[in-house]
């Protein structure tokens, strides 16, 4: 198999130097060609070329911003994104069941399987994982602010959630889908292609990535100390005694609002005006998937 490797050197803090995360790679794939990213958005530039140049499969070492510049050249083509988390949240590695280890990650690579998988879509861009409407948002945007000044991870997320709570002020929207319109007014909504947003954070525990559908989770804008208390019972797939979330699956969504609608991809904070689509492109992205899972 002709395969690209691309290795984000500075994705999660590790302070590990170029030619140790080479040699591990070269390791377990030695006939592959490798290649560091240099700035932000290369990753996507050198996925492109892959494409073009033939290769069966382009392996990302980095975080979810690392992993989503490469897949969005790779959806719609043959070619295969394979996964080596390096980052804090790791979202997309955590639901295809990567071992979070860099090492073992490239041992669990050698046996993995492409798997068509389904892609988001939201005004025209691509999300791999979740997208999300309210303090959603606003929760992303605190955690990348704080990215940059102190260590991400779960306890600093689920710290900026609460504080967030307890401040945040719900919009209005409007929102169809599946034939239906609603108005709402959520703490958030939801949009998840997998289970997780990263660090086993579970919104939405019966989410696919192979089934076509969305799972639109609404965060119900209740009771303060109710959501408080609620926040830890998201670390399991199964416990959910607060009833603060209401599930819906769909293939498509359009959300409408008065002013801005602030929302996120994959973490990634973005503002559309008065009107936001969510879609799905089923299994247009091969995703190198490991056995075990």
């Amino acid at each position: 198999m002709k395969t690209l490797i691309i290795i984000n050197p500075i994705s999660g803090g590790e302070h590990r130097d170029k030619a140790t995360l080479e040699r591990v790679a070269r390791i377990n794939f030695p006939h592959a060609d490798g290649v560091f990213t240099k700035y932000a958005g290369h990753a996507t530039e050198l996925a492109a070329k892959a494409v073009q140049e033939g290769y069966d499969a382009v392996i990302a070492a980095g975080g979810d911003g690392t992993i989503n510049e490469t897949a969005k050249a790779l959806v719609g083509t043959k070619t295969a994104l394979g996964i080596v988390p390096k980052g804090s949240g790791n979202g997309l590695a955590r639901e295809i069941g990567m071992p979070m280890m860099y090492e073992e990650a490239w041992v669990a690579l050698q046996k993995a399987t492409p798997t068509a998988c389904d892609v988001g879509v939201a005004n025209g861009e691509y999300f791999f994982n979740m997208a999300g409407v309210g303090i959603e948002a606003q929760i992303a945007q605190d955690f990348a602010e704080y990215g940059k000044i102190g260590k991400r991870g779960k306890w600093p997320y689920f710290k900026l959630a609460a504080k967030d709570i307890f401040s945040y002020r719900a919009q209005t929207l409007q929102v169809s889908y599946n034939g239906k319109e609603e108005i709402v007014t959520p703490l958030t909504l939801v949009f998840a292609n997998g289970t997780q947003y990263g660090s086993n954070f579970n919104i939405a525990p019966r989410a696919d990535l192979t089934d076509g559908l969305l799972d639109m989770v609404q965060v119900h804008n209740t009771g303060k100390w109710k959501l408080l208390l609620a926040l830890p019972t998201f670390f399991s797939k199964t416990f959910r005694p607060f009833d603060v979330t209401d599930t819906r699956k769909t293939p498509q969504a359009v959300i409408r609002a008065e002013g801005d609608i602030v929302y996120h991809l994959d973490g990634e904070p973005k503002v559309a005006r008065r009107e936001l689509t969510i879609s799905m492109r089923p299994k247009s992205l091969n995703i190198l998937i490991p056995h075990r899972f």
